[in-house]
């Protein structure tokens, strides 16, 4: 009883604030205001999401919410590719300075992120990308982190698949694609889902690199539908609730893979 007891205060405590979001996107703004508040809306309505759908010249959330949903997706689908593609010739290929190279991956993740944000910035801007989605979505796809998940993952694989597949005639390519990447597909859904997450809450580097209103993604655009709204706290709670569907989906569609993944590393410890 104590344990259920548990995981229902622990469903309530991150639940809560998005069912309380949903509650004030449909309130009036003098509901929402009111004190002591009020648990559900006394006369639902749904012109704040008007008003979030409607938007403006200088607040397009629909356009802020296709920017993330094409930057965050293609982010996610770029980090896929070189991590996995640099965890296996780490994990299972033999070549010089293997071990170095790995060490300094690694080490990288001991630096703040804040550090990088200078220097990729100048990259960017010489690269002409800035003020566009390119700048969204390329900076980072090689990030220490998905390299270093994937390659643990896949030092776990046995080799003695790999030793049959080359006894067949296999090369690496057909090795990778064909037995590594289908039987990794736990950590693949884990480190999808962590990449869609960073890039579709990224707010500082968007900042620093998009300056047009029509180009913003939607965690700094909410920033300014705050502003241009003088805090209604509908169309915010709005804007929150339509940010977050997208995510709610991705890990709906991967829960059994992620929780699959997640068990897997407990048992090897």
């Amino acid at each position: 009883m104590k344990r259920y007891t548990g995981l229902l205060a622990l469903a309530v405590l991150f639940v809560g604030p998005l069912l309380w979001a949903l509650g004030v996107s449909f309130k009036t703004q003098t509901e929402a205001t009111r004190v002591p508040p009020t648990l559900l809306p006394a006369e639902p309505t749904t012109s704040a999401y008007g008003t979030v759908f409607q938007g403006t010249t200088d607040t397009p959330v629909l356009r802020w919410f296709a920017n993330s949903l094409i930057a965050a997706t293609a982010h996610m689908l770029l980090v896929l590719a070189v991590s996995s593609l640099a965890a296996y010739a780490l994990a299972r290929l033999e070549f010089r300075g293997k071990k170095l190279m790995f060490g300094v991956i690694v080490g990288t993740l001991l630096v703040p992120g804040f550090v990088f944000l200078i220097p990729q910035f100048l990259i960017v801007d010489q690269l002409g990308w800035l003020d566009s989605l390119t700048a969204l979505i390329v900076p980072g796809a090689a990030g220490a982190f998905g390299v270093f998940f994937l390659r643990q993952f896949f030092v776990g694989l046995p080799r003695e698949l790999d030793e049959a597949a080359l006894m067949e005639g296999a090369n690496h390519w057909h090795i990778f694609w064909r037995i590594t990447l289908p039987l990794s597909r736990p950590a693949l859904a884990t480190l999808a889902v962590l990449s869609f997450l960073s890039n579709w809450n990224d707010f500082i580097w968007p900042i620093y690199v998009i300056f047009s209103p029509e180009y913003f993604t939607l965690p700094p655009g909410l920033s300014i539908l705050q502003g241009a709204y003088t805090i209604h706290y509908p169309v915010i709670m709005a804007g929150a609730v339509l940010a977050s569907i997208p995510v709610l989906i991705l890990f709906s569609l991967t829960q059994r893979y992620v929780i699959e993944g997640i068990s897997r590393s407990g048992l090897k410890g």
